[in-house]
């Protein structure tokens, strides 16, 4: 199963933008702050850019799969090999201040927020958990 974020929108607190399954439009995404990271840059690079719970995990391609997060204490999606980071998920939340480096699902957007992250989960979960797991690529326009 392939998922796309495309960034979007970018203020100095937050990124928001789009997630697509297969193609077609999910919901809405929100990230810490994009430092423009790459996940083809050196360890070192990304270490001496990543601010700890303000920066979005670096552009690229990653595996994911659903697992037991000890956060949350259920089966979340987890987004593996994840350069300087550890423990990134996909989970509901609303503002930069829920994500630490992972990525929040919305049903709608404002500034620096997003909203019905509940029910944004639930559709993720349902078109993409029954693979067990995905790619996932993450771009800007």
């Amino acid at each position: 199963m392939k998922v796309k974020v495309i960034r979007k929108w970018f203020t100095e607190e937050s990124t928001i933008g789009e997630m697509f399954v297969d193609d077609v439009f999910l919901c809405y995404t929100l990230e810490d702050k994009d430092r423009n990271l790459k996940q083809t840059d050196t360890l070192m690079w990304i270490k001496s850019n990543k601010i700890f719970g303000k920066t979005a995990i670096p552009y690229g391609t990653y595996s994911g799969l659903f697992t037991m997060s000890n956060r949350f204490k259920r089966v979340l999606p987890e987004i593996k090999d994840v350069k300087g980071w550890a423990g990134v998920r996909i989970h509901s939340g609303n503002t930069a201040e829920d994500t630490l480096g992972c990525i929040l699902l919305g049903k709608s957007k404002a500034y620096d927020k997003i909203f019905e992250s509940r029910l944004a989960m639930s559709e993720f979960f349902l078109k993409v958990a029954p693979s067990k797991q995905f790619t996932l690529e993450i771009t800007k326009i």
